[in-house]
């Protein structure tokens, strides 16, 4: 089922869903959305399930031809949508008429926006996953963003709802240019002098031009190490903090490798992942210490307010 024509394909735009799990071990990266958080949200308000696969939107978004009558939802960054030219809201269930143009204005904040179709986007099932991994080409729509002509499918058993959410206002997150992160100290820590350790907790570092899906390369006080910042290579996952002999901190994300040598000082809580998901190349990086029960805690009061927004969405 023909879900919409690409005209524009936005600055960089894929179909991702919540990752490729699982195959870590045979050097496949996680890969998946950025936000999962808006994600999720974007999937339940159309009443996909939270993993179905979206567009997520970098920077500068697409314009769509709708191909059908269709039910949408975007979350994520301020966007600015527009269907025919006329701003529309975020965070809500949208009707789509056959023909309609959505588009994309000035990203008033974050860096990342979902749209959700009901039913989901279909795409080729690739290890358990939907995502795009642009580098190895896996996933997605032939493995790359999205291009001018390409069509996106869905899925022709999903009924269109009857009637019409909205997420409410204090759960909608709001996007500044500066992100406060908990974070752990990491396995390699002891690579680190006591002053390299503080350097990182007590200073803001900076997003440089150096960011993707991969990892952000940070610019700030040197953090200081005990040797000179390479150790045997091991496991990597997103969040995780490593710090170069240069003493400039890299923050690896979605796309990250699999293993990697430099030293790691310390790793995002999974909680937290997704914040930076919508930070850009300039936005400042707060990291603050937790401890593992925090970090539990933290995590449990992330997934109680899925379900509480769940409630919210549908109790009527």
């Amino acid at each position: 089922m023909k879900l919409f024509r690409v005209i524009k394909p936005g600055f960089f735009t894929t179909v991702q869903d919540l990752g490729r799990h699982g195959f870590l071990k045979y050097g496949i990266p996680i890969s998946g959305a950025m936000d999962e958080f808006s994600l999720q949200i974007a999937n339940r308000l159309v009443r996909n399930n939270p993993n179905d696969a979206c567009l997520e939107m970098t920077a500068i978004g697409p314009e769509l031809e709708a191909l059908r009558h269709m039910q949408i939802a975007i979350t994520g960054g301020g966007f600015t949508p527009q269907i025919n030219g006329q701003e529309v809201e975020m965070w809500q269930t949208l009707k789509i008429e056959n023909g309609d143009l959505v588009s994309f204005g000035k990203v008033r904040s974050g860096c990342r926006a979902y749209l959700s179709v009901r039913g989901g986007i279909n795409v080729p099932f690739v290890l358990g996953s939907r995502s795009t991994y642009v580098r190895c080409e896996v996933g997605g729509i032939q493995g790359r963003q999205l291009r001018a002509e390409d069509v996106i499918e869905g899925f022709n058993s999903a009924r269109l709802l009857d009637f019409k959410v909205s997420v409410p206002e204090k759960f909608i997150p709001r996007f500044k240019d500066e992100a406060h992160v908990n974070v752990m100290l990491g396995p390699q820590v002891e690579s680190f002098t006591k002053k390299g350790v503080e350097t990182l907790l007590s200073n803001p570092y900076m997003i440089t031009i150096d960011a993707d899906r991969m990892g952000y390369r940070l610019e700030g006080p040197t953090i200081e190490h005990e040797a000179k910042g390479n150790t045997i290579s091991d496991a990597i996952l997103p969040g995780a903090v490593q710090v170069p002999p240069n003493g400039k901190p890299i923050i690896t994300m979605q796309d990250a490798q699999t293993t990697g040598g430099y030293a790691k000082i310390a790793a995002v809580v999974t909680a937290d992942i997704h914040i930076l998901g919508q930070a850009k190349p300039k936005d400042i990086v707060y990291f603050h210490r937790v401890t593992l029960s925090e970090a539990y805690h933290r995590l449990l009061e992330y997934r109680k307010e899925f379900q509480i927004i769940e409630r919210e969405l549908f109790s009527t």
